[in-house]
């Protein structure tokens, strides 16, 4: 999923005015982890309308540290104390996991510009804290699974993103002071130096990037079982959004966005797709996923791209669940098979943007 900035979704209550309100979007991430952990939900939520009580949630489940832990129902009408007595210790640990707290922020901040209430903004306020002090000093955010720099999730890239989109305006944080303006600089430059450095050179060219480095070699590394060193489309997808959406782009930031883009096209795979076959409910593993992906040999499927390629030769590849490295969908546990993305079409964002893209740089500036 691209971490698209939507700062207000319209809707138009019964009284006939339109009303803006923020977007969920950047939360549902959490949401479906925790629709995968409950499968029987017969509790309230709150309508993408009752954002102040939405925001309330955001604070109550906001942990000392400014963070917040990960795979929560948002938008649940829930007692957040008794949520946080079902976990462990570990569990109830801030993250940046499955798009977390960066995407509570930008939510906290744009409820903050609606409402001008003090406790959305103080919030925001520990949330940019916690942000700028997990940063390594390599640039990059750790995940969940490892303590090395994360491009799995958006960790790093969503951090990125939102430190640049505040750099470059976003109205949701124009109030920010100069001390946290030249904070977020500093982190948002280690973060784009960072993605710089660890795009892969393979046989002496530029490609795209893994999904974790290394603190300290910056080359890449397992996570869990089933995520193994590799070049990723999806991750790299991303990586690539940002760094087109940067206004006034170096020439090396442009040779970057132009190296991914050629590994891109290169590396699509076609004559195939993915279909979902509808499972017996004794087959059934998840409820999330009530279905089994198969891949369909088609002539006139559209490119698509796998999750994974071997750093060597660009093969694609996939892993089971004990970390065993295999070559066919149907290889994979089942569980492992709909409980992952292991095929998909994020790249085509990328080659969609591309020529819109060059024509705004080639308009300011000058590529050697």
């Amino acid at each position: 999923m691209r971490l698209k900035k939507y700062l207000f979704l319209l809707c138009i209550p019964m009284s006939g005015w339109a009303q803006q309100v923020p977007s969920t979007m950047l939360l549902q991430d959490g949401i479906h982890h925790w629709n995968l952990l409950h499968p029987n939900r017969s509790y309230m939520r709150y309508a993408e309308t009752d954002y102040e009580n939405i925001a309330d949630n955001l604070i109550a489940y906001q942990n000392l540290d400014g963070g917040w832990l990960k795979n929560i129902d948002w938008l649940g009408v829930l007692n957040s104390d008794s949520v946080k007595a079902t976990l462990n210790d570990f569990e109830k640990q801030s993250t940046l996991d499955n798009r977390n707290t960066f995407s509570q922020i930008e939510y906290l901040a744009d409820t903050y510009v609606l409402t001008n209430k003090l406790k959305y903004r103080l919030a925001v306020e520990k949330g940019l804290d916690y942000l700028l002090d997990t940063q390594k000093e390599n640039g990059g955010w750790r995940g969940w699974d490892v303590d090395a720099v994360t491009f799995n999730d958006d960790v790093t890239t969503g951090a990125i993103e939102l430190c640049r989109n505040i750099l470059q305006g976003d109205k949701s944080f124009l109030w920010l002071d100069k001390k946290y303006l030249d904070k977020i600089k500093i982190a948002y430059i280690r973060g784009i130096n960072l993605i710089l450095k660890t795009q892969y050179i393979q046989n002496g060219v530029k490609t795209v990037w893994a999904q974790q480095y290394d603190n300290v070699t910056l080359e890449p590394v397992k996570a869990r079982s089933f995520e193994l060193p590799g070049l990723t489309a999806w991750e790299s997808s991303n990586i690539v959004l940002l760094l087109m959406g940067i206004e006034n782009p170096s020439n090396e930031i442009i040779q970057a966005v132009h190296d991914a883009v050629n590994w891109f096209k290169k590396s699509a795979i076609n004559g195939i797709r993915i279909q979902q076959i509808a499972l017996n409910k004794d087959k059934i593993i998840n409820q999330e996923y009530p279905y089994d992906n198969v891949v369909v040999e088609d002539v006139n499927a559209k490119p698509i791209w796998s999750r994974y390629y071997e750093l060597s030769d660009n093969k694609p590849f996939m892993v089971k669940r004990s970390g065993e490295k295999v070559w066919k969908l149907a290889d994979v546990n089942a569980e492992r098979r709909t409980g992952y993305d292991w095929y998909g079409y994020w790249p085509q964002e990328v080659l969609d943007n591309y020529p819109k893209w060059l024509k705004k740089i080639n308009r300011n500036t000058t590529v050697h």
